[in-house]
């Protein structure tokens, strides 16, 4: 699964930059250049959702993402206005996030999810969906979550707006990338570190406290992570 991601990221991400330059370098104009680099990705993305069983939620914010990428490319506009994509579609993209909060599951469920249940890395006891149903420390988690990574987006986006209208243009796909992993890995530290604050990664944490009342899960609390505020 954590594989199939890792190619999901360099198709969508990877993929899209270096066709930037590799076209540049062919003679292809600007402007063509952002068009075609953001277009037919987007097709491909649309062919392989098409033929895949995956229609969760993740799936679908992924396809959705990378086709408003492409449309907003399609609209008349200068090529400063196309570097700025990125910055709109992270924009919409941290819009989606927040807004996810008062969704049946936020998007950080959705996208966590497949990396983090029945793994041994997390100390997550038993299906997730039974989990939000029971826990509501548990629900709040995923909905912070979530609300972290839409600010966080939404500050992003600024800065790919400020930097497609201020660098020169043939450095703003490469640095956009750069930051895609910096944004990446500054909010996996921020919200893993909340995550276990909060004692999400370990069963004998006061968020897994109605489990053991239940009998869900057996024995009282032990340990430090005990008394981990929820």
């Amino acid at each position: 699964m954590r594989a199939r991601q890792a190619i999901r990221l360099v198709l969508d991400f990877v993929v899209p930059t270096a066709m930037f330059y590799v076209l540049r370098a062919a003679g292809v104009g600007l402007y063509l250049t952002l068009v075609l680099s953001a277009v037919l990705p987007a097709g491909v993305a649309v062919w392989r959702w098409s033929r895949s069983r995956e229609r969760d939620g993740l799936a679908l914010y992924m396809l959705s993402m990378l086709v408003f990428s492409a449309l907003v490319s399609l609209i008349s506009g200068s090529p400063r206005f196309l570097l700025a994509r990125e910055g709109w579609v992270t924009g919409v993209t941290g819009i989606w996030f927040i807004a996810s909060v008062w969704a049946s599951r936020p998007l950080a469920f959705h996208y966590t999810r497949p990396m983090l249940e029945g793994r041994r890395l997390a100390d997550i006891p038993g299906d997730w969906d039974d989990l939000w149903e029971r826990l509501p420390r548990f629900r709040r988690v995923w909905k912070v979550g979530s609300a972290l990574w839409g600010i966080a987006l939404l500050a992003d986006s600024v800065v790919r707006v400020i930097m497609a209208y201020t660098l020169p243009v043939n450095a703003v796909p490469a640095l956009g990338t750069a930051l895609y992993l910096v944004t990446s890995v500054v909010l996996i530290v921020i919200t893993n570190v909340y995550y276990i604050t909060t004692g999400l990664y370990d069963r004998r944490s006061r968020l897994y406290a109605p489990l053991r009342e239940q009998g869900v899960l057996p024995g009282p609390a032990e340990g430090p992570q005990a008394t981990a505020s929820g």
